[in-house]
């Protein structure tokens, strides 16, 4: 065996496992739920068949696309709060701290919030937004209730809160990595030539952490859509995103089928999502090179 021969080998050795994996634990589960996409349902059998009628129920039944419509609308307003959250937080550590040991801890301190339970995350807002939580315990000893308010729970506001929270974190790490990897020796030069602060901004950093802020709004946007757990704890009755129903197919109601078929759906919705941001970016680098 010679030695090209060899290091062939020992490469396909190395990718053995993680093909393996990835065939079994991804690509397999695609195909099994996209099979299970187009079988029909008699209740209480699922039939093998091949028909677009789970799909066509999803697109003509306007219950299905009114819960489609929020969910897009849902992950959106989350992508854009945390985006408005994360970008000024992770400038300023990045630029603004100068002691790489206090930077690194602030980033640090943003990024320990993954280390709890998601659940326990989700159900921290619902104790503070809840008629009986902190924040109307607050507003009634301030003077600004009479008695607790229902408004801050069970609505789209709290879900959109809540989430945002939770996901922020992932925003912060993308534009981060970004941000960190723009040499400050532009910035500065740029202020030697009386280029102002604003100006500064617009024309290098906001550029150069573009990539940062499609990943972190991937990210985002994809957690935010596949989210089931959240809009039950703080959502309410109006509060249901597809993630739910697809749950609730899956579950209680034992719709296999249409429930795969959501799933489907979804997954293609962020995928698509993805492939735009890589576009963008890959556009983005062209441009500046």
């Amino acid at each position: 065996m010679n030695l090209t021969t060899r290091r062939r080998v020992n490469y396909a050795g190395v990718l053995a496992g993680p093909v393996l994996w990835v065939t079994i634990f991804m690509f397999v589960p695609y195909a099994i739920m996209l099979t299970y996409s187009f079988y029909s349902r008699e209740f209480p059998f699922i039939i093998p068949d091949f028909q677009f009628g789970n799909y066509l129920q999803l697109f003509a039944d306007p219950q299905y696309y009114q819960v489609f419509v929020r969910t897009l609308k849902i992950a959106v307003l989350v992508t854009l709060g945390a985006l408005v959250l994360a970008y000024p937080l992770t400038y300023f550590i990045v630029f603004k701290i100068r002691s790489p040991r206090l930077r690194m801890l602030i980033y640090a301190s943003v990024i320990v919030p993954l280390w709890v339970s998601y659940l326990l995350r989700a159900y921290t807002w619902k104790t503070i937004l809840g008629s009986q939580g902190v924040l109307n315990s607050f507003l009634i000893w301030a003077g600004i209730l009479d008695q607790p308010s229902d408004l801050f729970l069970y609505n789209q506001f709290a879900m959109v809160l809540t989430l945002t929270y939770i996901f922020v974190p992932f925003m912060v790490m993308s534009i981060f990595a970004s941000l960190e990897k723009i040499p400050v020796s532009l910035i500065e030069a740029s202020k030697d030539l009386g280029v102002g602060r604003i100006r500064t901004f617009l024309s290098i950093t906001l550029p150069l952490s573009v990539p940062g802020i499609l990943a972190g709004g991937a990210i985002t946007f994809g957690l935010t859509m596949g989210d089931f757990v959240a809009p039950f704890l703080v959502g309410g009755p109006d509060g249901a995103l597809l993630a739910t129903i697809m749950q609730t197919q899956f579950g209680t109601a034992l719709n296999w089928p249409l429930g795969a078929a959501i799933a489907m759906v979804m997954m293609i919705v962020v995928l698509s999502i993805i492939t735009l941001t890589d576009r963008a970016e890959r556009a983005g680098r062209l441009d500046l090179g």
